[in-house]
């Protein structure tokens, strides 16, 4: 098992590069909202799961990243997938917020302290029966992370530079239930980053290249 709490250009915290909080805030939502919405491909007309996702950016000296999970193969849900720390609501979330920090906590040990939330992105409606609320936030190192053996089977970054370049959004498409489906994918060495986490991603990027 992987996992990278430290600065991936010289292992050391320090001032943050390469990205303006100011712009980044200013695309995103205040507060959620369902009345803006994406629908991924496939999405028909059953009832949806409230689930939330912390999309984590990581302020780091060389620029900043986004921490990812890769799910063990044995979940229901989307198993051995790249995806953000996240889950299905509970009742005692008061808030997506709420959902994220707590989600990401247990799944990979992130302390809320270290959390700052910027805003939100529109819900994101799933193929696979879920309607998520990315939740947009920046993390100060320094950090520990401990991911739960049962739901994650890696912690790694991906450069925030390389997740906004539209230039490495590619299009893919799959079989699923007797339907053709389209969706996003952005391979990143090892990692293929794809469905509803590379449709969150792009959802950012295009916000941000208005």
């Amino acid at each position: 098992m992987r996992k990278r709490a430290t600065d991936p250009v010289n292992g050391a915290p320090g001032k943050p590069q390469g990205i303006d909080l100011d712009r980044l805030r200013s695309v995103l939502q205040p507060c959620p909202s369902r009345s803006v919405f994406v629908l991924e491909d496939g999405v028909g007309d059953e009832e949806l799961t409230p689930a939330s996702v912390l999309f984590p950016i990581v302020l780091r000296q060389g620029g900043p990243s986004v921490l990812l999970t890769q799910r063990t193969a044995h979940l229901k849900d989307h198993p051995g997938q790249i995806s953000f720390p996240g889950g299905r609501v509970e009742p005692e979330d008061d808030s997506p917020a709420a959902t994220a920090l707590r989600e990401a906590q247990e799944e990979i040990g992130l302390s809320a302290r270290h959390v700052e939330i910027l805003g939100y992105l529109p819900e994101y409606r799933t193929g696979t029966g879920f309607r998520v609320t990315p939740v947009v936030a920046v993390v100060k190192p320094p950090f520990d992370l401990h991911p739960e053996p049962g739901e994650v089977a890696e912690i790694f970054e991906v450069p925030f530079s390389f997740l906004m370049d539209a230039a490495n959004h590619q299009q893919h498409s799959l079989h699923y239930r007797g339907k053709l489906r389209h969706y996003f994918a952005m391979p990143y060495g090892d990692y293929f980053i794809w469905g509803a986490t590379a449709g969150i991603i792009v959802t950012l990027s295009r916000a941000l290249a208005v």
